[in-house]
């Protein structure tokens, strides 16, 4: 008996530079300055910039917004009002590798209808952190 597999290409160095590139160049456009990381489908970091303006939380920051699209496969923003009480997550355990961040500026990263990865940004408001992930994440599509 044969089965066919479907195989989906990972999120590459070079998408993960992209990803940071995009990002970066819409946060420029709006005149902020922020810290971005991409996590590859496993949680590993695969390319993370901070500009030496950035407070130096934001590296932080942009890295726990990652890690949180990537575990529960949501837009951060999405994420806001489950943790909030009586929300879907309000009691969600944080005993995991990191501490989930649930402010607006992570974007989980799909191919094909999976899950590859996720980028997070930190340094703007939520919302324009939001906007900037979410611009850089159309450059793969």
């Amino acid at each position: 008996m044969s089965t066919t597999a479907t195989a989906v290409a990972p999120l590459s160095i070079e998408d993960a530079e992209a990803l940071v590139t995009a990002a970066r160049r819409a946060a420029e456009a709006a005149d902020v300055t922020v810290s971005v990381t991409v996590l590859d489908a496993g949680g590993h970091l695969l390319a993370f910039r901070r500009d030496d303006r950035a407070v130096l939380i934001s590296g932080e920051t942009s890295t726990r917004k990652a890690y949180t699209a990537l575990q529960l496969n949501a837009p951060t923003a999405d994420l806001v009002d489950a943790v909030q009480p009586g929300g879907l997550f309000h009691t969600l355990p944080t005993a995991l590798d990191r501490p989930l961040l649930f402010i607006a500026g992570g974007v989980p990263v799909h191919r094909e209808g999976r899950l590859i990865g996720a980028i997070g940004v930190g340094g703007g408001a939520p919302e324009q952190d939001h906007g900037f992930a979410t611009a850089a994440v159309e450059v793969l599509a």
